[in-house]
């Protein structure tokens, strides 16, 4: 079958032989032929690895497995643990040949069933073979106790629970002599530690000690042929134990002073290997004395002795000591950095990553090599090295860190450049001792890398420069230089025109000249090349040419003799086909030749930008804009922001598109009820949309009905009483609004703030009825909510509701449950509903009381989200809805 195969020439070739192949075996399968079982479970392991279904082959894997010999249960398990996994519910099946198997009086048979069960337990398998198991880590043959202890750990993983039972076995594994079983005692030691907090105390108690003699025994003994790997002892057994170490010593000082010998003498040895006097400066003869031996024989060029100093560094790292051992370990990884492979490189600056918070002195004086690094060929060594570079920036090293790493940008590959670029602008940012620097060395940066800058870059310079009032002459004159070599630079070219724009004059007449800087005669005519050569280059994108164009507008106020010129260029504009162009164009013509008497305040030199306002919105600690309130608020999108209306900070449902209140009563109708009350609306005589506004209105406030238009296109709102038929002041003059209960006069009208935040209650008398009427808060065709108000005397904060729910369909609902929510001003209390189940056809109502408490009364209204739950016939049934419309002044 397998010649078959490797001789198919096409894939259709190769699936018609396996077609071929499976249907032979499903019909071996079909006539039970248990000669060639076997042989056809291994076809099927074949067809499995290449990737074709073989489900239909898994009941053989268990029959094989019932086989009482050896050969066939290899070929059954080996099948079992490829095609299968934990997953498969077939796998239950399998659990009592397994334990069967474990209990074997043949050896090779439970180590079968040991390795099948490590490879493919579940939970329920572990809970049920642990004992199993636990019995064979103490078994005559160590293959089987190293088996076992592998399969141990799965089961622990599996099911943490039963970590405790193999606490004692595992600690006797430490004990061995074979290396094999050996490190798989110290694995599951290991695991044992991170799963259990109490197998970690009692490990780092009881055997601490015992593994720093194993580990010194281990790197004192003779040449083993058994166990040697390039002239060391058995290299993974010692990182199998120093992981373990690490483990055990980490967050505990007691235990890391029991292994800080055998670590510093493997440091002390390593130092020798690679270069015994590279370490003498940060250590004496007294600190070598401290030190064991792990890495005695271990070689720089070699990948398992580095492996070990590696592992060794690691636990040096981890465990509580004093500087001195971290120091040596972050000098051992700085002489990882001059080797060869770039894999040790990385790793060792993976690891200065993470010793930078620890020790960032030590670091630092490998910070020559950390930046031969950054200039290295490989990509991935070059991204790592330049991010431990950025953290070893300071204040007292970042100029020559950022002159070493600009340097290196104008030689640096093209696809290194945007995160070089990124990194040095960051650095210089923040680091900058003065701003004359900071300007200097951006300048270098948009020379070289100008078109890799990201805008809120160049627009801190920008900010910079704004405020650095006395570097304004010098900054112009040194962007003109920088423009003549590096004029392809995009974003060089955009800061330089707006600069020239700004402070033109400044370089035309040498105003501000420092001493650092070489004399330069620049004419009008010149300054205006700059801007004329950027705005008419097919290189220059729409940005940098609506920044030219406003360059030329200023400049045109204060070069007097190229005005004509200036206007030339931007007629020239006038027919562009990108419509922002030639939008400015006109608009800026039209300046130049109609409004010459405002043209020079309108392009007076930009206000002084606010560096700190800046920095605090890049770095995200200050809002776009501040706000007065401490409600969420809404950005809009000419940037202001309003806070949000009280009516939807309900449950946190505050959107972008939420309503805001207004200062004006029509603006806060329009944004609650969806009304037009406006006054340009009621000036265009819109009489129906004010009428049926004002109907909303009163219909909200239980008011009666309004009155008809007026002649004037007014409306005018009735009292309570529209049977008196006493007006009131109009609609368009809310601030008059008057909500007596009988006619009255204009006089003492209610301000603004009554229809913003209630009305105050029209005086009750004897046939008034409530003072605050029912409500349906609820209603569809089958369910109907009313509210009923009342207030307990001297608490006018505290409303009672008492709810009743009515059902108008013909089933009954069962299961019935209320819930309700409102905004944090308000609190709310729910007493029990008078029952669950609610009749059908109005037989019956559920009535259930809600007390309220409004923290705010008389300035904001109650709102509430409801949301009520049933069953109909025992199908769940959800409401849900928001009330907005409680009377005012609850």
């Amino acid at each position: 079958m397998i010649r078959a195969i490797r001789a198919c020439k096409t894939a259709a070739e190769e699936r018609g032989v396996v077609r071929k192949e499976c249907a032979a075996i499903r019909a071996s399968i079909n006539e039970n032929d248990q000669d060639y079982r076997h042989r056809n479970l291994a076809k099927l392991m074949f067809i499995h690895m290449l990737g074709y279904p073989t489900y239909f082959g898994q009941m053989e894997c268990l029959k094989l497995i019932a086989s009482p010999g050896f050969p066939e249960k290899r070929i059954g398990y080996l099948g079992l643990m490829l095609l299968l996994d934990e997953r498969q519910e077939v796998l239950m099946l399998v659990t009592n040949s397994l334990k069967q198997d474990l209990n074997h009086i043949n050896q090779y048979i439970v180590g079968l069933a040991l390795c099948a069960l490590g490879n493919i337990c579940s939970a329920e398998m572990a809970r049920d073979l642990a004992p199993e198991v636990e019995r064979l880590l103490q078994f005559r043959d160590p293959n089987i106790r190293k088996k076992a202890a592998l399969c141990s750990i799965r089961i622990i993983k599996k099911v943490p629970d039963l970590a405790e039972n193999f606490i004692n076995p595992a600690i006797a594994l430490l004990r061995e002599k074979h290396h094999g079983v050996l490190i798989t005692g110290v694995q599951l030691c290991t695991e044992l530690c991170k799963i259990s907090t109490e197998a970690l105390e009692h490990i780092r108690k009881k055997c601490t000690d015992g593994l720093v003699r194993t580990l010194r025994d281990l790197t004192n003994s003779p040449y083993s042929p058994e166990y040697d790997v390039a002239g060391i002892t058995d290299p993974f057994l010692h990182i199998r134990l120093l992981k373990l170490l690490r483990v055990l010593g980490e967050g505990d000082a007691d235990a890391s002073d029991s292994m800080n010998d055998i670590l510093a003498q493997m440091a002390e040895n390593t130092s020798k290997i690679l270069d015994a006097g590279a370490f003498q400066w940060y250590w004496s003869e007294d600190d070598y004395v401290m030190v064991g031996q792990v890495a005695t024989k271990t070689e720089s060029n070699k990948v398992a002795g580095n492996a070990i100093l590696y592992e060794c560094v690691q636990t040096i790292m981890s465990v509580e000591d004093n500087g001195g051992l971290r120091v040596l370990a972050i000098n051992i990884l700085g002489r990882f950095l001059s080797n060869r492979d770039n894999n040790i490189r990385y790793v060792a600056l993976n690891m200065l990553m993470k010793a930078v918070t620890v020790d960032a002195q030590a670091v630092q004086r490998h910070r020559a090599t950390i930046l031969e690094c950054v200039k290295d060929s490989d990509a991935s060594i070059q991204k790592r090295a330049l991010e431990l570079v950025y953290v070893l920036v300071n204040e007292t090293n970042v100029k020559p860190l950022a002159k070493e790493l600009i340097d290196y940008l104008e030689v640096s590959d093209y696809d290194f450049r945007e995160d070089l670029t990124a990194k040095i602008c960051s650095i210089v940012a923040k680091f900058s001792p003065e701003k004359i620097w900071y300007i200097d060395q951006m300048l270098k940066v948009l020379s070289e890398a100008g078109n890799f800058v990201k805008d809120e870059v160049w627009h801190a310079l920008i900010v910079v420069i704004s405020n650095a009032s006395e570097l304004h002459g010098y900054t112009v004159r040194a962007l003109y230089r920088a423009f003549q070599t590096s004029a392809e630079q995009e974003i060089l070219v955009r800061v330089t025109v707006w600069c020239i724009g700004e402070y033109g004059d400044m370089l035309v007449n040498n105003v501000g000249m420092l001493d650092i800087e070489d004399p330069i005669t620049v004419t009008e005519s010149d300054a205006v090349d700059v801007v004329e050569i950027v705005i008419k280059r097919h290189a220059s994108d729409l940005t940098t040419k609506a920044m030219a164009l406003v360059a030329l507008l200023k400049l045109s106020s204060r070069f007097h003799s190229c005005s004509a010129r200036i206007k030339e260029i931007i007629v020239a504009f006038k027919g562009d086909f990108v419509l922002e162009l030639q939008q400015r164009s006109l608009e800026f013509n039209s300046i130049i030749a109609k409004h010459q008497n405002i043209r020079s305040t309108l392009v007076e030199r930009m206000p002084v930008l606010d560096e700190t306002t800046f920095v605090g919105r890049r770095a995200g600690s200050l809002p776009g804009t501040a706000s007065t309130t401490t409600a969420p608020s809404v950005s809009l999108p000419n940037g202001v922001a309003k806070p949000v209306a009280p009516l939807v900070d309900l449950l946190d449902l505050s959107s972008d598109d939420a309503p805001a209140p207004s200062s004006s009563g029509g603006d806060l109708l329009h944004d609650l009820l969806g009304v037009d009350l406006s006054p340009a609306s009621q000036q265009s005589g819109a009489g129906q949309t004010l009428k049926n506004g004002t109907d909303v209105l009163l219909d909200l406030l239980s008011m009666g009905s309004p009155s008809a238009p007026s002649t004037s296109s007014t409306v005018d709102i009735l009292s309570s009483n529209a049977s008196n038929g006493a007006p009131v002041s109009p609609l368009n003059d809310l601030s008059s609004l008057s909500l007596s209960s009988r006619a009255t006069s204009n006089a003492g009208a209610a301000p603004i703030m009554d229809l913003l935040d209630g009305f105050p209650p029209s005086p009750s008398t004897e046939n008034n009825g409530p003072v605050h009427p029912p409500i349906t808060a609820f209603e569809n065709s089958h369910l109907r909510l009313t509210f009923d108000f009342s207030k307990q005397p001297g608490n006018p904060q505290t409303t009672i509701i008492q709810a009743t729910f009515m059902n108008l369909s013909s089933d009954t609902y069962t299961d019935f449950v209320f819930q309700a929510a409102v905004p944090k001003f308000l609190q709310l209390h729910l007493d029990p509903a008078s029952s669950n189940t609610l009749p059908a056809a109005g037989n019956g109502p559920i009535v259930q009381n809600l007390k309220v408490t409004n923290s705010q009364h008389g300035k904001k209204s109650l709102v509430m989200r409801i949301r009520i739950a049933y069953k109909i016939n025992g199908k769940d049934t959800l409401e849900e809805g928001q009330i907005n419309n409680f009377p005012r002044g609850l």
